[in-house]
């Protein structure tokens, strides 16, 4: 059972904690961490989506960002953001690795599995340089289940027009592109 902080708009607790599922069916505000992983191939930025595993509780078999997760109670975004990176893909980063793009508030609703499903979250969006194969992830089979790199521009193109199976906001795609066009010297 994942016990979650209760948040406020900004994302700052409130000092009441929530059960996750109970959070997501009654949309209960809470925390999340995503990391968007990044590399620069011939010239051209290339993200990496992981494919959700067909037992996940919402979008399963959808591509999605590279790492994602909820913040426990008492959590904090980065130290989350790095546990998810080891959890779910293997990699072992530091909080220095992270670039912070911003924080995203999320609502939406959806049934999933015959049940509705009501997400209110604050979102904290990083991107992290990794310049691995796909095969060099050790994914969580239980999480995940596959990895692929794709052009930037091409993925913006493919949630734009829904060319392939994704839970991919483009809001925060543009987060991500922003943040790269000011950081361009580490590509």
């Amino acid at each position: 059972m994942e016990i979650l902080d209760v948040v406020d708009e900004t994302g700052t607790p409130t000092g009441e904690t929530v059960e996750r599922a109970e959070a997501h069916r009654e949309g209960v505000r809470h925390r999340t961490s995503h990391v968007w992983i990044a590399r620069n191939r011939n010239g051209r930025i290339q993200l990496l989506l992981q494919k959700r595993c067909m037992q996940k509780d919402s979008f399963p078999g959808c591509y999605d960002i590279s790492s994602a997760g909820h913040i426990p109670a008492g959590g904090e975004f980065a130290s989350s953001a790095l546990r998810e990176l080891k959890e779910e893909l293997g990699i072992t980063a530091e909080e220095k690795d992270l670039i912070v793009c911003g924080d995203r508030n999320v609502v939406w609703d959806c049934v999933f599995q015959g049940k509705p499903f009501h997400d209110r979250q604050i979102s904290r969006v990083f991107i992290m340089r990794c310049d691995l194969e796909e095969d060099q992830f050790h994914i969580d089979p239980v999480e995940v289940d596959s990895v692929r790199w794709m052009d930037f521009e091409k993925c913006i193109h493919g949630v734009e027009q829904n060319t392939f199976l994704n839970c991919i906001s483009l809001e925060e795609l543009q987060m991500v592109r922003k943040k790269l066009s000011e950081k361009e010297k580490l590509w």
